[in-house]
């Protein structure tokens, strides 16, 4: 089998579809349609030999390949199903796929193969070497299923692919055409095979001129987008949100390239949105999708790069691993992506990469994973759950120093809703990001969530500034690292420090409500009310039910004195349950607007959950200071002090308690605290 003389790349074109086998790309109408590495595959298979019968068998072998561990039957109905809501089609009345049961897949639509010329010099001269026995020999080595997405080199067209390109067959070849319509996959696996032998080699540089290597420092921003779960199962779908999450963790360690948060790329899970449209919402230059199969304890990952302007297919990879080698398989694939882009790194960040990963505890890992699901649904269900997850998992690993930075996390969240009572969280939250720092000094969330503690509870503001910088150091991409440095420069009064480091935060996350939201609170603040209003009005654009946005613009109406506006806000706030915070600015709110009986009515329903075993004096201070009952204020703030609640660390700017800013009580109270 020779290489052309003057190769030509093909598209094959069906409908308003084209599917193009040199950038691995499925485009509708000239949109870019996202498609992962393995329905890709099966959709190439299909396509090649329209009205053909395509045995299950033979897709296996050409795209899972021979030694497959997966439950194949369960991975090929995900993606044949991928592909339909790609393609838009119907299972009952199919327009491009049918389904043979028991035997395979047909595809009945027609299509057109486009020829594309792209290299104007002979592919020999690029090569250096024909396609002799021997080379054919390696072609049939290669056992491992190659990804179109890296650029393949073309072959002469044989057959049916001659035919449709529009070249004339000798007779004899003709003959042999329908001898190959009965092996309708032999294009493709010849392709596959091709791709592995002059791209995977990289034989004379092929591959660096031919995909247009990107040069150093053209990609600066990237996006992971939700792994995709190909294992069918939904009670799978914590693992691979984790694995979604942890690669995120490793990228997001680089200074130089700015890395997505998971709140913002978690927003796209299942989305069929074009890439090019997801990148200009995230602000990047860049994307990795891929997916994750599970079988037993064995695990692989399918990930690919794609830069987004130009549209281009840069790398793709697959990675099988026992289980057990779970975050080693996670740093490689780190490692790779970094390769690709040609980001530079500090010596720090090159042996960070480099560095030996620990073999875990399988169960231990399993635990941290769906610890990590329920802590990012940041309810009081959700919480509680993660700290039971956490807590099994050190059981059965106690060496495993992220699930003591996870517990650690959980706690400070609980605090910091006022779920538990600040004693109560903030001294376990500190204690196991202690232990996890004695396992990985390194651990950038471990120090973040010691100097939210120290922040919240001990009132040690130096020491919380040291574990805060060190964080964002560590980690320089985490938007919860900035978000809580905002929190701190907030408490030391420093309103435009505190709006600087919430946008930072938000750069990361753009997406994230919580961040979208807490800047509004940053401007409210630095009584920067107008920005206020604006920015939680630009939150609720991304969801119009989000209960803290509410709050927020709520907030900003009353420091605009829009009590009418501010109402509405904050009784949509409440309506929802959650933060008791929502419920003490409406019973505020009512109180400086001469609303008493309803403001003391929410001062009793406060009341009433403080005796739960909720932390609310400074709340109720709050609502008493908008009824200018000041010696009730501070006997609350007083006993906000005795329990060391967490709240305290606003009083600096908190405009609820401005009308006490004159008394000599307060400034007594914030020496007690320790705030400048």
């Amino acid at each position: 089998m020779a290489l052309l003389g003057n190769p030509e790349r093909s598209l094959f074109r069906f409908g308003v579809f084209e599917l193009d086998l040199w950038t691995g790309q499925l485009h509708k109408a000239g949109s870019l349609i996202n498609l992962s590495p393995q329905p890709f595959k099966i959709l190439v298979l299909l396509a090649s030999c329209p009205g053909q019968l395509v045995t299950r068998e033979e897709i296996q072998r050409q795209v899972w390949g021979s030694d497959t561990f997966v439950d194949f039957e369960q991975g090929l109905n995900f993606a044949v199903k991928k592909i339909r809501a790609a393609l838009s089609d119907d299972a009952e009345m199919p327009r491009y796929i049918e389904t043979l049961p028991r035997r395979g897949y047909r595809f009945i639509a027609p299509v057109e193969v486009v020829p594309v010329s792209i290299l104007a010099q002979p592919a020999s001269s690029i090569v250096g070497v024909s396609a002799t026995a021997e080379s054919q020999g390696l072609l049939a080595q290669t056992e491992r299923p190659v990804s179109v997405a890296t650029g393949p080199l073309e072959i002469e067209p044989t057959g049916d692919t001659a035919q449709a390109a529009g070249h004339a067959l000798p007779e004899k070849t003709q003959k042999s055409s329908a001898a190959r319509l009965r092996r309708p996959a032999l294009t493709a696996g010849v392709l596959f095979s091709l791709l592995a032998l002059g791209v995977g080699l990289n034989i004379s540089g092929l591959r660096d001129r031919v995909l247009g290597r990107i040069s150093p420092g053209s990609i600066q921003s990237l996006a992971v987008l939700p792994l995709e779960n190909l294992s069918g199962d939904k009670e799978q779908e914590y693992f691979v949100d984790g694995m979604t999450d942890e690669l995120i963790t490793d990228l997001a360690k680089i200074r130089s390239l700015r890395v997505i948060s998971r709140t913002s790329a978690m927003r796209y899970k299942g989305a069929l949105k074009p890439l090019a449209s997801i990148a200009r919402d995230l602000k990047v230059d860049a994307v990795v999708e891929g997916t994750v199969l599970r079988s037993g304890d064995r695990l692989r990952i399918t990930a690919q790069l794609i830069r987004v302007v130009p549209e281009q297919h840069l790398w793709a990879e697959s990675y099988e691993r026992d289980f057990r080698d779970v975050l080693a398989l996670q740093r490689d694939l780190a490692r790779a992506i970094v390769h690709e882009i040609q980001i530079e790194l500090s010596a720090q960040e090159q042996a960070r990469l480099a560095s030996l990963q620990p073999v875990v505890n399988p169960e231990a890992h399993e635990l941290y994973l769906k610890g990590l699901y329920f802590l990012n649904k940041r309810t009081e269900i959700g919480l509680r759950k993660s700290v039971d997850y956490f807590q099994k998992a050190v059981e059965k690993d106690s060496g495993y120093a992220l699930v003591y930075a996870g517990l650690a996390n959980s706690y400070d969240v609980l605090g910091g809703y006022s779920i538990l009572p600040s004693a109560e969280a903030f001294p376990k939250a500190e204690a196991a990001a202690t232990a996890a720092l004695a396992l990985d000094s390194e651990l950038a969330e471990a120090h973040t969530s010691l100097g939210f503690a120290r922040l919240m509870f001990d009132w040690n503001w130096a020491a919380a500034e040291q574990e805060l910088k060190q964080g964002v150091k560590l980690r320089p991409n985490d938007a919860t690292a900035h978000e809580y440095y905002s929190l701190y420069f907030d408490t030391m009064g420093q309103a435009e420090e505190a709006i600087a480091e919430m946008r930072r935060a938000r750069e990361l996350d753009p997406l994230s409500l919580d961040i979208n939201a807490q800047l509004g609170v940053a401007y409210r603040d630095g009584r920067h009310y107008d920005q206020a209003v604006e920015q939680c009005r630009k939150t609720l654009e991304l969801d119009p039910n989000f209960e803290m946005a509410h709050w927020c613009l709520g907030l900003a109406y009353v420091g605009k004195g829009m009590y009418e506006e501010a109402v509405q806000e904050l009784r949509t706030a409440v309506a929802t349950g959650g933060c008791p915070c929502k419920l003490a600015a409406l019973g505020y709110t009512y109180a400086i607007t001469g609303e008493r009986a309803p403001a003391q009515g929410i001062l009793r329903d406060l009341k009433i959950k403080a005796e739960q075993g909720y932390e609310l004096s400074y709340l109720i201070a709050e609502v008493y200071a908008g009824l200018r009952d000041y010696g009730q204020a501070f006997q609350w703030l007083n006993k906000a002090y005795n329990h060391r609640d967490s709240q305290l660390s606003w009083l600096k700017l908190d405009p609820l308690i401005d009308n006490l800013r004159s008394d000599p009580r307060l400034a007594d109270l914030m020496h007690r605290v320790g705030l400048p």
